[in-house]
């Protein structure tokens, strides 16, 4: 039996890995891809001091620090089940059944899907495939594309995808309706723009956003905002237009899109087509947490955290016995984020284990969390630290309540 089994291998995953190797633990690694690094692995931008945070060549760092200190992973391998059994903690694959001591889910985020006709033609995709075509496999996703869906992760990969001489023709919104709410709303989109206006080349857009604190000033800014957009990185950033359809034969040829008012809703007889050979959907990204319900982790929805997140404490504990969570499972964040999340789990891990003289690594590692926090280049939900007091308030009436129980 292993010390600990970790579920996921992306910024969490390997350096929980690498932090429990590092005390003695044995540990083993499970992820479904065939390479460690998970959404690490398409990450591709340069930084404010000027280097360039390269997600490819980060993962294989940690990959080869963790397999040097005796990791040993099962990459390809997805988990259909996980379960208790006495004092430990059963993992399934079609392959094997693993057993450990401590599981750690570090699962990530999926995107969310944003039904719009048309969207089953080829060459519609997710931003995220987009994203793993081009920096991790090296292909264009094609020549001209168009991404519906403005939000912090779009604006991030269409710089990305700038970056790699693909033409971006807009980023432009979906049409209203019951699934897309405040993701075709323009001042919500607003919103959340507010928090990459400093990736923008453009100091007229940087700063223009200092001068979007208050509602008064955002509702003006949304009613006199450009119909042909702002652009950002020259790419056309459309809050007054939503894609109503995609069209094409065979595949993709373009979308038709249409003038929307303040509130979102389609102005008749506005409609215009633009050509491209592909299109990306970004619906934004919610964790990853089935494994924790399987396992019968209580969750709640909060959603300044992008979700249904589980229960846990600022330890990375979760109200299970031997069940540890960390990364975008608990919220989403940029991967630096995930990484000190894993370090925080790693060190309770073997704290709870019986590896003495950890608590002050482990204090130290809970305020890195929050100062990688504070310093992110990119944040996903502008209320993040709201959210991670809402689920601290939620995890004190847990434990009350058990001590009432008791």
């Amino acid at each position: 039996m292993n010390n600990v089994i970790i579920i996921g291998a992306g910024p969490a995953g390997l350096t929980a890995a690498v932090t429990c190797a590092e005390k003695g633990l044995d540990v083993v690694v499970i992820d479904e891809y065939m390479i460690a690094g998970g959404r690490l692995l398409g990450q591709l931008y340069e930084q404010p001091d000027g280097t360039w945070w390269n997600g490819i060549k980060e993962s294989a760092r940690l990959y080869d620090l963790a397999v040097d200190l005796g990791v040993k992973f099962h990459l390809n391998t997805p988990v259909s089940n996980i379960k208790k059994e006495d004092d430990s903690w059963l993992v399934y694959t079609q392959t094997k059944t693993f057993r450990a001591a401590k599981l750690l889910l570090a699962t990530g985020a999926a995107e969310s899907p944003v039904p719009i006709p048309g969207w089953t033609l080829p060459g519609v995709m997710s931003v995220g495939a987009a994203q793993v075509m081009t920096n991790v496999h090296r292909v264009k996703p094609g020549n001209r594309g168009i991404i519906i869906g403005v939000n912090v992760l779009s604006a991030a990969i269409a710089m990305e995808l700038n970056l790699a001489g693909v033409e971006v023709a807009a980023l432009t919104l979906p049409k209203n309706n019951q699934i897309t709410k405040e993701n075709a709303h323009p001042m919500k989109v607003m919103d959340s723009l507010l928090h990459v206006s400093h990736m923008a080349p453009s100091q007229f857009v940087k700063l223009g956003s200092k001068f979007m604190k208050n509602d008064f000033m955002k509702k003006m800014g949304v009613t006199f905002y450009p119909k042909s957009g702002v652009k950002m990185w020259d790419i056309p950033i459309q809050l007054r237009k939503a894609v109503i359809e995609i069209y094409g034969d065979k595949e993709v040829e373009g979308v038709t899109v249409a003038t929307i008012n303040t509130q979102g809703e389609v102005v008749s007889g506005t409609e215009k087509k633009i050509a491209a050979d592909f299109v990306c959907i970004a619906g934004g990204l919610y964790p990853l947490a089935e494994l924790a319900a399987v396992a019968g982790c209580p969750f709640y929805l909060i959603e300044e955290l992008g979700g249904y997140v589980p229960l846990h404490n600022e330890r990375m504990e979760t109200s299970l016995e031997g069940l540890y969570v960390s990364g975008n499972i608990t919220g989403i964040e940029g991967a630096k984020v995930s990484a000190a999340q894993g370090k925080t789990a790693g060190l309770t891990i073997a704290n709870n284990i019986g590896i003495t003289g950890l608590e002050t690594e482990i204090q130290d590692s809970i305020q890195s969390i929050e100062e990688t926090r504070d310093s992110a280049y990119i944040q996903f939900h502008q209320d993040v630290k709201k959210g991670k007091l809402i689920l601290k308030e939620q995890w004190s009436n847990h434990v009350s309540y058990n001590k009432a129980s008791v």
